[in-house]
């Protein structure tokens, strides 16, 4: 699969708004990028899921379960996402 150069802010853009589609609670909020989405805006599992699975979706990006805890800010998400997809 070949994948189009993004931005950090572009994934970033596309991370937050995945999550505001998963999470709309979260729509009204000013999160920050190092903000912990778990501890910092009680983002339950389900949503987590519902999360990887939209950014899995958007981007083709595959994340494994045990890389999930590098998905714990948005922030991290982005530079997360923006290496999986960086041609090999």
């Amino acid at each position: 699969m070949t994948t189009h150069p993004l931005s950090r802010e572009a994934i970033l853009a596309i991370a937050l708004e995945a999550l505001t589609r998963v999470a709309p609670d979260l729509a009204d909020e000013s999160i920050a990028p190092d903000a912990d989405l778990r501890e910092d805006y009680d983002l339950d599992s389900m949503d987590f899921l519902n999360w990887v699975a939209a950014l899995h979706e958007r981007l083709g990006v595959d994340i494994p379960e045990l890389d999930y805890p590098k998905l714990a800010t948005l922030g991290a998400a982005a530079d997360y996402l923006l290496q999986a997809r960086a041609p090999e």
